[in-house]
């Protein structure tokens, strides 16, 4: 036997081997797909990764009670913002503060009469 014949029947050897473990992996990914659908696998890991994230942010939120407040207090008061302000400065403030600016309409006029 000369040496590309046996060069050849050595590259048949692993060409062969190799597309057995290609069968075998493909079987194994469709018993794997038959127990569980790629959709439910998808919706397996978003579960786990949300998990995740809430204990960590659990975790963040135990060790920084302190910021955590103040956040939620700046939070209430930017929500209770119109309140709060009627009450230190009346309620016509807001009447003031719109009549500092001009109108949308206003803003568009000089804009078409600049052209």
């Amino acid at each position: 036997m000369g040496p590309r014949r046996a060069k050849m029947i050595e590259d048949r050897r692993l060409r062969d081997s190799a597309r057995a473990l290609v069968t075998a992996d493909i079987e194994n990914l469709k018993s794997d797909l038959a127990v569980k659908s790629p959709g439910a696998r998808l919706a397996d890991r978003l579960a786990e990764g949300a998990s995740d994230v809430y204990d960590e942010a659990l975790d963040v939120a135990r060790d920084h009670k302190g910021a955590l407040a103040a956040i939620a207090a700046a939070m209430i008061l930017w929500f209770a913002r119109n309140p709060v302000l009627a009450t230190l400065f009346g309620d016509d403030w807001a009447d003031d503060a719109d009549d500092h600016g001009d109108s949308e309409e206003d803003w568009l006029h000089s804009e078409q009469v600049g052209r």
